[in-house]
């Protein structure tokens, strides 16, 4: 049955800190799963965990339904215009709304009898340009199936521990000399998408480029190069002193090497 107005119940989902939210609303949704009742959460505090660390996602709201059912509501402020919209901007919410679906599982796994957590998302937009909300359920298994790969090939954050060198420690309380040596002792892939987010992205760049790696100049033409993983080993097979001919990337880059100096009347890289 469709709820009347002001009946569903609204739980107070505040606490102290990310753990505390987390929690209050693993309990409100315990609570919810057995009330018999509609029941909005208003913007909720989620945990998935991801390889191995809790990651605290929000979404919009989770509607939990009088038998039981929990569904994620996103909402979004692109039109929704004849009952339809941009299928990119779709896309994304569904997959947004992916991860949260996730999360409300590992909830509900915690429950006995686990309640059921709807795959489709109802998506809320303005409706035609206007002020008047717009509902579509979304069907995201697609979405959560992708997702939930992605979360199974991470490398854990146990196995990454394991690899460190032995009595490597990023205690902040050591000497400036220790923390650098114990940096420095831990293998970094630099590339540019680094600098907006990573703190340490500085000191990766420069050591990217005291080694010469070519990942310093991006991911995408690290991928093109293949074999080829420092600047040196570029500038040899640009010259044909080494490297494979049969090799497309070491072909690519003769040619290319051929072409600059047709361009620049003999100048060699």
């Amino acid at each position: 049955p469709e709820p009347e107005p002001g009946t569903a119940r609204v739980p107070e989902l505040g606490a102290a800190g990310p753990e505390g939210r987390a929690a209050r609303t693993a309990l409100a949704l315990r609570e919810a799963a057995s009330a018999e009742a509609w029941t909005l959460l208003d913007h909720p505090l989620l945990a998935l965990d991801v390889a191995g660390s809790p990651a605290f996602l929000e979404p919009d709201a989770v509607v939990v339904h009088p038998d039981g059912r929990w569904t994620v509501v996103e909402i979004k402020s692109f039109p929704m215009v004849d009952g339809s919209a941009d299928a990119a901007k779709v896309g994304a919410a569904a997959r947004q709304s992916a991860v949260y679906v996730l999360a409300l599982e590992e909830v509900a796994r915690r429950l006995d009898p686990a309640p059921e957590v709807r795959h489709e998302v109802l998506l809320v937009c303005p409706r035609d340009f206007s002020n008047l909300p717009a509902a579509s359920a979304v069907d995201t298994r697609k979405q959560i199936a992708v997702t939930r790969r992605q979360l199974a090939r991470l490398t854990r954050i146990e196995e990454i521990a394991e690899a460190l060198p032995p009595g490597v420690t990023f205690d902040t309380e050591q000497d400036a000399a220790e923390i650098e040596e114990a940096v420095a002792a831990v293998p970094a892939t630099y590339a540019p998408q680094c600098l907006s987010s990573c703190e340490l992205a500085f000191h990766c760049r420069d050591r990217a480029r005291a080694s010469g790696s070519v990942t310093a100049l991006g991911r995408s033409l690290r991928g093109e190069l293949g074999g080829l993983s420092e600047v040196r080993q570029v500038l040899a097979a640009a010259r044909g002193s080494q490297g494979d001919p049969d090799d497309p990337a070491v072909a690519a880059l003769r040619r290319a090497a051929a072409l600059r100096a047709e361009a620049l009347g003999g100048v060699p890289c």
